[in-house]
């Protein structure tokens, strides 16, 4: 299951302040800051999405997260990877090297990486 946008925002949000009731959400949105009305229909579809899960306190609620941020953006680049670059990580990788504009720096701290992660195979 997908997060839309605007979930995928409120999500980065709760993954940041790891839990948080309605006012926490909704204080950290930047301005123009949603409805108070929008923010609980997301979190009701994400609930429902079981993406994060809440506690009650009385009338309040306090929301976390029920999927880690790492496993979520995983997920994600791997489809990525399969619809775009035919299931191939090295196609996705040469991609990715010569269309973003990376410095010389970086593409060496990312080369460092792979190296490291050859090394650990």
């Amino acid at each position: 299951m997908q997060l839309s946008k605007s979930e995928e925002e409120l999500m980065n949000i709760l993954w940041k302040q790891k839990k948080a009731f309605m006012k926490d959400l909704l204080d950290a949105y930047p301005d123009p800051k949603p409805a108070t009305t929008t923010v609980a229909t997301l979190l009701k579809r994400m609930t429902d999405k079981g993406f994060i899960a809440y506690k009650a306190f009385g009338r309040s609620r306090e929301y976390f997260p029920l999927v880690k941020k790492k496993d979520y953006f995983s997920k994600h680049v791997n489809g990525l990877i399969k619809k775009f670059f035919n299931d191939s990580p090295g196609q996705f990788a040469s991609f990715f090297a010569q269309e973003t504009d990376l410095s010389k720096k970086e593409l060496e701290e990312l080369k460092a990486l792979i190296d490291n992660e050859i090394k650990k195979k």
